[in-house]
């Protein structure tokens, strides 16, 4: 919800500039690459109590995976292998980031961290098979259905959890309640427009039958 806002000044100041840069360096998928070794790096800092250098990698992380896309469109270079390798390494530097969290207090922290993995999949599904069955109409690989919570929301949420981890239960409770009303949304309105569609399907095929009729 957030990069409704804040995406194309973000985008204007920060990526695109970046990317006609590095166009005739790395390709898209080196940097998609890039954003999972950063990710993984949020393990080891945690375990040690580096949280501001976890942080510090994580928004490291989360940058390369709006680069990327913006320089495979500047390149010309989009295919549905970035874009596959591009929401696998996503998913899992989340799950990178959950299972380091957990890593601190595993005996307090494993519900919660399980809850939050459960809401996660279902929102990631969501997401998906909305997009599959969606037309679509950006510039990415298909439908991009937005929600209450993605991508910068979750990792908002994770930066808290490592600032303030003695906040780490409400804030794992709010993170699933959110996520997993994300999911509910998301398949609400998709639910509402597939009815719709089939009233003007409806519609449009009556129109059809009367004109066929009157012989027009």
């Amino acid at each position: 919800m957030i990069e409704q806002y804040l995406r194309h000044r973000y985008q204007q100041l920060l990526v695109n500039p970046i990317a006609a840069r590095l166009s005739a360096l790395v390709t898209p998928n080196q940097i998609t690459l890039l954003s999972g070794v950063l990710g993984i790096l949020v393990l080891p800092l945690l375990l040690v109590h580096q949280e501001y250098l976890a942080i510090t990698f994580l928004l490291l992380s989360g940058y390369c995976d709006t680069l990327d896309g913006t320089l495979a469109r500047l390149n010309h270079q989009s295919s549905d292998w970035g874009s596959v390798l591009d929401i696998m390494t996503d998913r899992f530097v989340e799950f990178i980031v959950v299972f380091a969290l957990w890593s601190i207090a595993p005996a307090q922290r494993s519900l919660l961290c399980l809850l939050m993995l459960g809401s996660m999949l279902l929102c990631i599904s969501s997401f998906l098979v909305v997009g599959i069955f969606s037309v679509n109409h950006s510039q990415k690989s298909f439908h991009y259905s937005p929600g209450l919570m993605e991508r910068a929301e979750a990792f908002l949420f994770f930066i808290a959890m490592m600032i303030w981890p003695h906040a780490f239960i409400l804030l794992a409770c709010l993170f699933t309640g959110f996520v997993t009303y994300t999911a509910g949304m998301r398949l609400v309105q998709f639910y509402y427009q597939q009815q719709l569609i089939d009233v003007f399907d409806r519609a449009n095929e009556s129109k059809a039958s009367l004109l066929e009729k009157e012989g027009l």
